[in-house]
């Protein structure tokens, strides 16, 4: 595999990681006691979120995801043969 392809994946995977942590660890004014919602904010937002704290634990993640990737890609646990659900296709040869 090619050092571009492995960037461009592993960023794939971070941004899906990203995604995926969000949520994690955020409270609404209504969990907070005592916090007021200033006028023109949204009531549903969040009054502790912390990007940096999202990024790491995307970067952790996404680390993750790809080493389980890649051992897949080098040692061939799952191919594409694998994943056919439907068998093989009614016709071999379409003519193009």
């Amino acid at each position: 595999m090619q050092w571009t392809s492995m960037v461009a994946i592993y960023g794939l995977f971070w941004v899906l990681s990203a995604f995926l942590v969000m949520p994690f660890g955020l409270r609404t004014p209504d969990e907070v006691e005592g916090y007021r919602v200033e006028k023109g904010h949204a009531t549903s937002a969040p009054v502790n979120f912390r990007p940096k704290r999202v990024a790491k634990r995307a970067t952790i993640l996404a680390v993750v995801l790809f080493g389980l990737y890649y051992v897949n890609y080098a040692e061939q646990w799952v191919t594409v043969d694998d994943l056919n659900f439907f068998g093989k296709p009614p016709v071999e040869d379409l003519g193009y």
